[in-house]
């Protein structure tokens, strides 16, 4: 596979699992070196990292809560001080209602802490990151990240009020991330996925609704869902050179989910 990534250094949040584990492989596949981090699931996280030093690459696990700005210097801290510098970033962290972690809400019966607990998370989270990479990558006037929103950023989707919104938020956060950057020799995209396999927000929802799989696949016009390594395919293309034109910009990977069809 061909090592584009060779000498450089990715950051991964939230990638213990699903999306966020498939992202960190890949980066380590293409020759970077991998540091992973997420808040609860260490367990998982510090598997991943030694995942990917048994399979030839370099990486590492950090504990980073991204609601938590002073945890995240430090994260972005440590990076440099290990590897001397910090050239992509896959802001990945993320949480939304699935029925066992947060409960699934209408409007009318929503709490002031899940909706703190979302946009904690979905929204403070990926600023304080893009804060404190973007400081970092500015002293080397280059660098990539790319955010993981969601297409609940463009469908409505009744009883995810704050994931959808704190989504939106994210998309335009990035849209004005990449407009201050544009000429700092930094690139800001996002992505926004639809309904994936095989991510704790997807197992935990079919664990309290068998039939949410179904309900996902005909939404989407290919019939079927989207893999976590489709996901990451999408991140590392972003970050590499082959989209160097590319900045401000949020691309749906959703099997054409959001797409006006005329039948």
């Amino acid at each position: 596979m061909d090592r584009i990534f060779e000498g450089r250094v990715a950051l991964v949040t939230g990638a213990a699992t699903g999306m966020g584990k498939s992202i960190a492989k890949l980066f380590s596949e293409k020759g970077a070196k991998v540091v992973v981090t997420t808040r609860k699931n260490v367990t998982d996280g510090e598997a991943v990292a030694n995942e990917i030093c048994k399979a030839g690459g370099e990486a590492i696990f950090i504990r980073c809560d991204v609601s938590k700005e002073n945890e995240v210097e430090d994260t972005i801290k440590k990076i440099v001080d290990k590897y001397g510098r910090l050239d992509y970033a896959a802001n990945n962290a993320g949480v939304g209602p699935d029925g066992k972690r947060l409960p699934i809400a209408p409007i009318s019966e929503y709490t002031e802490e899940l909706w703190d607990a979302i946009m904690d998370t979905n929204v403070k989270g990926a600023m304080f990151c893009m804060k404190h990479e973007i400081r970092q990558m500015q002293k080397q006037k280059y660098g990539s990240i790319v955010n993981t929103s969601s297409v609940s950023n463009l469908v409505a989707n009744p009883g995810f009020a704050a994931y959808g919104a704190s989504k939106a938020g994210l998309c335009k956060l990035t849209q004005i991330a990449a407009s201050e950057c544009a000429t700092l020799g930094i690139r800001v995209n996002c992505i926004m996925p639809g309904p994936t396999m095989d991510t704790l927000l997807f197992d935990n929802l079919t664990a309290t609704e068998p039939n949410a799989g179904d309900m996902f696949s005909r939404a989407v016009p290919m019939r079927r869902m989207g893999k976590p390594i489709e996901m990451a395919e999408t991140v590392v293309w972003l970050c590499s050179d082959a989209s160097s034109f590319i900045t401000g910009h949020s691309v749906p990977v959703d099997g054409g989910m959001t797409m006006q069809v005329i039948e």
